[in-house]
């Protein structure tokens, strides 16, 4: 490997929005955000909307409520009836 053309590799906690499950892992993704962990130390802290505690695959059931599509908002926000 080339040396100063690889980002840095470290520990990075990742946090699930939706359900605020997170898991210590190892990454090259930049954050500024920080957390401090179980251990004591902090860590910089990603979030995901999206992981294996909420995905339907993993879980069998959905946990969180589905927030509504673009048209579904627009038209809610708007107070306008869809046209079918």
């Amino acid at each position: 490997m080339k040396r100063g053309i690889h980002p840095d590799f470290r520990k990075v906690v990742f946090m699930d929005t939706n359900s605020g499950f997170k898991f210590l892992t190892g990454s090259t993704k930049m954050t500024n955000e920080t957390i401090e962990w179980e251990d004591g130390n902090s860590y910089p802290l990603i979030k995901v909307e999206i992981s294996s505690d909420t995905h339907p695959f993993y879980t069998g059931v959905q946990k969180f409520t589905d927030k509504g599509g673009r048209v579904d908002r627009f038209l809610q926000k708007y107070k306008m009836k869809e046209n079918n």
